[in-house]
């Protein structure tokens, strides 16, 4: 059975990085449910097991979240910002610092995949009405998510992950993110500038912007959940009844119908969550990972040193992606101390911006945005993403290692 096991678990991250099954139209969700359905079958992971090995609070604050932006996208505050960024200013250099400023400060807010998932289609058509190259303004779009969302524990998905399983306190690593946070958002800028100068260099066709219809109360009502979380985070109780607290609160509407906020919830993400927890905990059981880490710590290879840290979340957040690694990471490693826990998370965020692979939010722009007729290819996102992310880490890594939370 160990080896149906690790044959299983090689093949379902082999997806992972490939995106699809050559051939078949079966994508990440696809591939790891496919995984957990052999090992299910196969006995080699029990239902009780694959069960337990969720992390349902984590789970649980995802999906939380997931439905206090689906107020914000009814409300239609998400199409009264991107209609107002999109036509910010007749500068294109001013219209990718509006871009990058507020994507950034909405994903440490409200999860980067959910921001770029209403967003995408929104910029592109404010910029293809203005005769502009989308292709700058969507790597800015998803580099700046990523950015954005290393600065707290609910930005994105694998800083959930990290929060819940090492207990992190929200504000201390707010603290501790923030410098290195708003130097990658700069490093976003500056990238994109420097490598699309040609492309920001013509101005926008002036067209008016199209009348969007905002709900203000929905909207404040929207702006007072956020209130409200951010008081919860303060107090004892725990992060996802917090957060699912306020979503209860949000789905009792007059107006606003559950059934719609509810189908707003990404349920392909979850899912995906859901199995890759399932297979790393087949994975583990074989004990061949951790007879692994005790052979390199013997040659004193500790994984929780930056020289260690850096290489592994650059390769693997670019292969398998940053999510899937985390929860490998995690697995394999479930005693790690605070600090290298806030360098996991920054570093494997900061690493999702290499290239187009990186993260799952690199890959929600792209779909979306060609769907609305803007493509945007993977050397496009790598002639950019490849400068802001080296420089991101080398400040991160030069951070981590001045505050004594990791050794070099």
């Amino acid at each position: 059975m160990t080896s149906l096991a690790v044959t299983v678990f090689v093949l379902v991250y082999i997806g992972m990085a490939l995106g699809r099954v050559p051939g078949l139209a079966v994508e990440r969700t696809g591939v790891a449910l496919l995984g957990l359905i052999v090992l299910l079958a196969s006995g080699d992971l029990s239902l009780a097991e694959a069960g337990s090995a969720v992390d349902m609070p984590t789970i649980a604050l995802l999906f939380a979240l997931m439905i206090l932006s689906a107020q914000f996208e009814q409300s239609g505050f998400y199409g009264l910002v991107a209609a107002r960024v999109t036509h910010a200013a007749q500068n294109p250099k001013v219209l990718l610092a509006v871009l990058i400023a507020v994507t950034g400060l909405l994903s440490a807010i409200l999860t980067n995949d959910v921001i770029v998932f209403a967003f995408t289609p929104l910029i592109c058509v404010g910029l293809l009405a203005q005769k502009l190259d989308a292709r700058p303004y969507l790597v800015a779009l998803a580099g700046a998510a990523n950015a954005g969302s290393a600065a707290t524990l609910i930005g994105n998905p694998q800083n959930i992950l990290i929060g819940q399983a090492g207990g992190l306190d929200f504000w201390r690593y707010l603290l501790i993110a923030l410098p290195p946070v708003l130097a990658s958002l700069v490093f976003v800028y500056w990238a994109v500038l420097a490598t699309w100068r040609p492309a920001l260099a013509a101005p926008p066709v002036a067209v008016p912007a199209e009348p969007v219809t905002i709900n203000k109360f929905q909207t404040a009502k929207g702006l007072v959940a956020i209130v409200a979380l951010i008081v919860l985070f303060l107090t004892p109780l725990p992060r996802e009844l917090s957060a699912l607290a306020v979503a209860g609160c949000l789905l009792l509407s007059r107006r606003l119908s559950s059934r719609e906020m509810i189908g707003s919830v990404d349920w392909h993400l979850l899912l995906l969550f859901i199995c890759l927890f399932g297979v790393t905990e087949a994975f583990a059981k074989t004990g061949l990972a951790q007879e692994a880490l005790a052979g390199l710590a013997s040659l004193g290879i500790v994984p929780e040193r930056l020289s260690v840290m850096l290489p592994v979340t650059l390769a693997a957040s670019n292969t398998i992606g940053n999510v899937p690694a985390v929860i490998l990471i995690l697995k394999l490693l479930p005693a790690l101390p605070e600090g290298v826990l806030a360098g996991l998370a920054l570093l494997s965020t900061f690493a999702g911006n290499l290239l187009l692979t990186g993260s799952m939010c690199n890959i929600i722009v792209a779909e979306r945005a060609k769907a609305q007729g803007a493509s945007l290819s993977f050397m496009d996102f790598a002639r950019s993403g490849i400068p802001m992310t080296l420089a991101s880490l080398a400040v991160t890594v030069i951070w981590l290692w001045v505050l004594g939370l990791m050794a070099y």
